[in-house]
């Protein structure tokens, strides 16, 4: 039986109503680590974690009165919930809620290409801007106009920056596997308040480096929002005078509470959030926030920002391959969040792209063989390249 995308994306967004994940079948891995809502401050939330031999790792996040309890006596990874005597936690006065964290499966949406990855470019200039980056001349969807051959839109980055719109006094955060801080493109733009390393649960949100390399997803994302303008190193970012920070939150175990952390640092002095990842892209799974990352995206857009709202900036998916469809991704379907598609250079939709309705804009991002690609550097400079959706 095939469903048209309408009567799919109903029932896929029914499925997230009723608080079904897919596919139903695959087994919960609890961990050692557990959200509990306490009553009366982190004295009492400190007195409690050590009476059952937890630690309290602090609040989770900007979450009032929600706290991150840690045992070390509890198996790491588990098919099986926890049975200890310290789940008689949940019958202490002041615990309101408790809850064993569950590992999710969340993927970053990079793009993949499956053919060898060959980056055309034709060298263009803006006729009033010019900056001595080394792939300044080469990033064609910043030049893009009308009279470039294969441009079919103009996002007219160039017009807004002439006005003024750079990025000053906006404070953009990276929800990823880290980001370099000192990369020569993104230290003058570093924002050390605006970082977190969740996944290590330090301050320093650097990278993890390993033989695979598989964590630059969070650098890339960085540096297409604000690599520093016209200091002569690679790329420039289309908000090059922004403050970025990074949160290290994917090279782990993700929770519930690792997301409502990442999702509520610092609400009231970052601005934006970005995230380019999410449930699997592969056709079969609707998955979307928990209980604790739902409440940290509704505080976020009431409170955050001074009152003004935290804006919450989501890739739309990578799974048109495999036929996926946006609205079984509770975050970029969200009310709270922007969801953000890609076009390819020829003004048409890439293989790899998601259609939904929560889509609310579109950007250049890479396509097929024949169009040219957003623009990466050398390997030698740290994998620093574009954000991909």
């Amino acid at each position: 039986m095939v469903l048209d995308g309408a009567l799919r994306g109903l029932l896929c967004l029914l499925a997230l109503w009723f608080g079904f994940t897919s596919p139903p079948c695959k087994a919960r891995i609890y961990t050692n680590h557990w959200a509990v809502r306490i009553a009366g401050g982190p004295e009492f939330a400190d007195q409690i974690a050590s009476k059952y031999g937890y630690k309290n790792l602090g609040q989770i996040g900007d979450l009032k009165d929600y706290y991150h309890f840690f045992h070390s006596r509890t198996i790491k990874r588990s098919t099986l919930s926890s049975r200890g005597i310290h789940s008689f936690i949940s019958m202490e006065p002041k615990v309101e809620w408790i809850q064993q964290q569950v590992v999710k499966r969340r993927v970053k949406r990079d793009y993949k290409p499956s053919y060898p990855g060959i980056v055309k470019s034709s060298p263009v200039q803006s006729n009033l801007i010019y900056f001595n980056d080394a792939k300044w001349s080469s990033m064609w969807y910043i030049h893009c106009n009308d009279n470039i051959h294969n441009c079919k839109s103009d996002m007219n980055i160039v017009g807004a920056w002439k006005k003024g719109y750079t990025g000053k006094d906006v404070v953009v955060t990276i929800l990823d596997d880290g980001i370099e801080r000192n990369h020569p493109d993104l230290v003058q733009n570093y924002d050390n308040q605006a970082s977190y390393d969740v996944n290590g649960n330090d301050l320093d949100p650097m990278p993890r480096y390993d033989a695979s390399n598989e964590n630059k997803h969070g650098t890339r994302c960085a540096g297409e929002v604000a690599a520093s303008a016209n200091n002569s190193h690679c790329t420039v970012g289309i908000a090059y005078n922004a403050k970025i920070g990074g949160v290290r939150m994917l090279d782990g175990d993700v929770t519930d509470m690792v997301e409502a952390k990442s999702l509520s640092l610092q609400p009231q002095h970052i601005d934006i959030y970005s995230a380019s990842w999410g449930p699997d892209d592969d056709g079969k799974t609707v998955d979307g926030p928990a209980s604790l990352a739902r409440q940290a995206f509704e505080n976020g857009i009431r409170l955050g920002r001074k009152g003004r709202g935290s804006i919450f900036v989501w890739a739309s998916g990578n799974g048109g391959r495999s036929r996926d469809h946006c609205s079984c991704d509770g975050y970029t379907n969200s009310i709270y969040t922007i969801s953000i598609s890609s076009t390819a250079e020829s003004g048409r939709k890439p293989w790899y792209l998601e259609e939904c309705a929560s889509t609310l804009t579109t950007t250049y991002s890479s396509g097929e063989n024949y169009d040219r690609k957003i623009v990466s550097c050398p390997e030698s400079w740290v994998y620093f390249s574009a954000l991909t959706i």
